[in-house]
């Protein structure tokens, strides 16, 4: 068997997320896996560096998949895209080292999160970014996003109810403001489900005044969903990078 690392761009906007899921086929997972099944003439399984919740998108994600013969990458690369939707793109595929497992081998990942805060939205970012039509306080914002940098209990920041291991590291969050449009870049050795997006939400809110950048031990410490931000629509956030 031949292990073969796959990097894909997808528009998310019409799926359920990266996951496979029994209930429907409408996954990019599925998507991939069926095209590739497809070229080699048998199922095979995809594994992604994580999952992106429905409506989420991706300018880098990750496989790795095992298929039982050498292809060239270039050929492997153009034949998936020709029976890929037009939505999902396979941007590269490198022949690695067996044993490489796109999750399990990452070392950390790059989320970016776009604000549009006008008055009315970009009418041609506006399905890629959150309208939030609001004056922030980049500075505030900055100050909250410090004091989110390092190992920290998460569980705050999480909608998953059954979470056995909330600890993760933040390296660093840049929040830069183009004119009326914001992105805050987040990176970390791996994030819980719906984290980035609580940690936006917490971070406008902090933004608009409706909480204190001191405010963020306060909520780390009580590990307490109920006191975290909002939860940032799907639609503004990209996986931008998984590092290896």
């Amino acid at each position: 068997m031949r292990t073969y690392k796959l990097t894909i761009s997808y528009d998310g906007t019409r799926y359920q997320g990266w996951q496979r899921q029994a209930t429907t086929d409408n996954t990019i997972q599925f998507a991939i896996e069926y095209s590739i099944g497809k070229l080699v003439g048998y199922r095979v399984r995809v594994d992604g560096s994580g999952r992106t919740d429905s409506g989420v998108h991706a300018r880098e994600q990750v496989a790795s998949v095992k298929l039982s013969k050498l292809y060239d990458v270039q050929e492997l690369k153009e034949s998936l895209n020709r029976y890929l939707p037009e939505d999902i793109r396979i941007m590269k595929v490198e022949l690695v080292k067996n044993g490489f497992h796109a999750r399990k081998s990452a070392k950390g990942k790059k989320y970016e999160y776009y604000i549009d805060c006008r008055e009315k939205p970009d009418v041609f970012s506006r399905k890629y970014c959150y309208h939030y039509p609001e004056q922030l306080d980049i500075e505030a914002m900055r100050q909250a996003a410090g004091l989110l940098i390092g190992e920290r209990n998460f569980i705050s920041f999480t909608d998953d109810k059954e979470c056995r291991d909330p600890v993760r590291r933040i390296t660093n969050i840049k929040i830069v403001s183009s004119g009326k449009k914001v992105r805050i870049t987040y990176y970390g050795t791996g994030f819980l489900y719906h984290m980035v997006r609580i940690l936006t939400g917490t971070l406008l809110e902090v933004g608009t005044g409706k909480r204190s950048p001191s405010m963020i031990p306060v909520i780390i410490a009580a590990e307490d969903r109920s006191l975290a931000g909002f939860l940032a629509p799907a639609r503004g956030l990209f996986l931008r990078k998984v590092y290896y």
